[in-house]
């Protein structure tokens, strides 16, 4: 009955997904060429919160839990699990004092309305992931980009998103690179539940009635020791990830 039930609330939320989209992409254009970047953050910002909104069609609900009290004067770089595009939204607009910026693959860096455009113009970088050498080139630019602006970058590890919730093994290097480039940056492990099950059925239908939630860790600083640093993030991201139910 319940998959039954996705069907229609699937169609609803795609049709909100894509207003939201297609509306914003002509106000970030505006926003940053008319007014720069802060005014084009607060649109993506905004624009995040509706995508949040949207997925209240599927009986969404958020919990974002951050006990620390997380500086806004000096680069951060966040690193999370990764269950779905749907962890995005939600990074971007409760984080949204730390201006996140991602590391994302080059092919969505056309094609989509209000998401492309962020990618190429609000301080993102975009990776081929079957050219190593371009992606690392990258993934240090953004590295010097939020230790010049005091902004914070999120990677996500894995590689790729979990499809059951399970976490992968972490991959070290894009990390490391990032650390290289931004040494002053405090690092946050974050850890995401529930995202995976929007995706349970694949594509279509979504799975609906499901309560997402994220918990940002103790952040650890960089003592110069990358091995340790990278075991203890990944420990701490992992510690807050649940079992499946």
């Amino acid at each position: 009955m319940q998959k039954i039930l996705a069907y229609p609330l699937t169609v609803i939320y795609f049709l909100f997904f894509g207003i939201a989209l297609v509306v914003f992409h002509p106000i970030q254009w505006i926003c940053f060429t008319l007014f720069g970047y802060n005014a084009h953050k607060a649109s993506v910002s905004l624009l995040n919160l509706c995508l949040i909104r949207c997925t209240h069609f599927l009986g969404t609900t958020y919990k974002f839990n951050n006990p620390h009290r997380l500086p806004t004067d000096r680069p951060l770089i966040i690193v999370s699990n990764h269950q779905s595009m749907n962890d995005i939204p939600p990074i971007i607009w409760f984080m949204r004092a730390h201006h996140p910026k991602f590391v994302s693959k080059i092919e969505l860096g056309k094609g989509i309305p209000s998401v492309s455009y962020n990618l190429r113009h609000g301080g993102s970088v975009l990776i081929n992931r079957k050219d190593s050498k371009q992606a690392l080139v990258q993934i240090a630019k953004l590295g010097k980009y939020i230790e010049k602006h005091k902004r914070s970058a999120v990677i996500f590890p894995e590689g790729t998103r979990s499809r059951d919730g399970h976490p992968k093994r972490f991959q070290p290097t894009g990390l490391k690179v990032l650390i290289k480039h931004a040494p002053s940056a405090l690092i946050v492990p974050l850890s995401i539940n529930n995202s995976w099950k929007l995706l349970r059925y694949g594509k279509f239908p979504y799975g609906i009635g499901n309560h997402i939630t994220f918990d940002v860790q103790e952040p650890i600083e960089n003592n110069g020791n990358f091995d340790e640093v990278f075991a203890l993030v990944e420990a701490r991201v992992k510690s807050g990830i649940h079992p499946p139910q």
